[in-house]
């Protein structure tokens, strides 16, 4: 939706296309991300706990593009330029809240599914009956509940939790089968004993070991076969969990535009037009990688931040 309108009011390619794509890698780092609900299930870690602890982290890494993205138009403001006086006058503040309304609803069954887990009074379970239930009732008051919606939503529903039963059911197995064959602790002798590396080093080559494996995988077949041998390693070394769930999400962020197989790039390539080229599409990634980078070094370096 972003894209041909900022291109059509000449905004700068590369920019723009960096910016969309940074920006919608956010998602699984600040609550409710199921990257994090994934990690929660196979680390068995609370799940609000892990939903906190990636909200300041999240907003800290949005902020630092914000200001990346200032300071960039600001000395070169041909690459985001401003609307002219009588576009921006031809619109009434009346008429913008009038457009804004459509927002209204989507945002109160969000608060309600998110804000009564995060203050206590729902389980993750519950909450996620709050969410069914009050965007049944929108439909409804809406006119919009027809039988066709009702049965296309129960196939999704049932298709989506399937396939997540499946992914953490493969995981748990996996990890089970390669802790009775003594995989982790031979990781544990291999690192700590044989090569004598410190923790804090064990943990910065598991962080690179994600962002190779993320410019080949996706996040979720990463967290299958990496974190049953991962995770109980980060534990024994006197790690918290919670902490490293966010330095894994942060890795995925990074995944995401990192070629080869970046999601993220294949979805731009798939939907910009013919003048954004492929190498475009790399080169926009670049700096916004870095600040991610630059992220998961002050999460590392500062756990209290998550």
């Amino acid at each position: 939706i972003a894209l041909p309108e900022l291109l059509r009011r000449g905004y700068d390619k590369i920019m723009v296309t960096g910016v969309i794509q940074a920006g919608s890698s956010l998602g699984i780092l600040i609550p409710p991300s199921v990257v994090l609900v994934l990690y929660g299930m196979i680390a068995r870690q609370p799940v609000g706990q892990l939903w906190l602890a990636g909200a300041l982290p999240g907003l800290m890494m949005a902020t630092l593009f914000v200001v990346y993205i200032s300071i960039r138009c600001y000395l070169n403001p041909s690459l985001g330029p401003a609307l002219s006086e009588e576009e921006r006058q031809q619109i009434s503040w009346a008429e913008k809240f009038g457009l804004l309304r459509a927002g209204i609803v989507p945002l109160l069954i969000f608060f309600a599914m998110t804000g009564l887990f995060l203050l206590g009074y729902t389980s993750l379970v519950e909450s996620s009956a709050v969410g069914a239930g009050s965007s049944l009732l929108a439909a409804l008051f809406k006119g919009r509940l027809t039988s066709k919606v009702m049965e296309e939503t129960l196939r999704k529903t049932l298709s989506i939790a399937c396939m997540f039963m499946w992914i953490i059911l493969a995981a748990l197995c996996f990890g089970s089968v390669f802790d009775g064959l003594g995989a982790v602790k031979a990781i544990e002798s291999l690192f700590i004993g044989e090569m004598g590396l410190s923790p804090w080093e064990v943990l910065i080559l598991m962080q690179l070991s994600f962002v190779v494996m993320g410019m080949f995988l996706d996040d979720t077949a990463m967290l299958v076969i990496v974190a049953p041998l991962y995770v109980p390693l980060v534990g024994s070394m006197g790690f918290d969990l919670i902490w490293y769930g966010v330095l894994y999400t942060i890795t995925c962020q990074i995944a995401y535009l990192t070629p080869p197989f970046g999601y993220n790039l294949f979805l731009m390539r798939a939907m910009a037009p013919p003048e954004v080229s492929l190498r475009d599409i790399y080169a926009s990634v670049t700096p916004f990688v870095l600040i991610m980078l630059l992220t998961l070094g002050l999460v590392m370096t500062f756990p209290e931040i998550a």
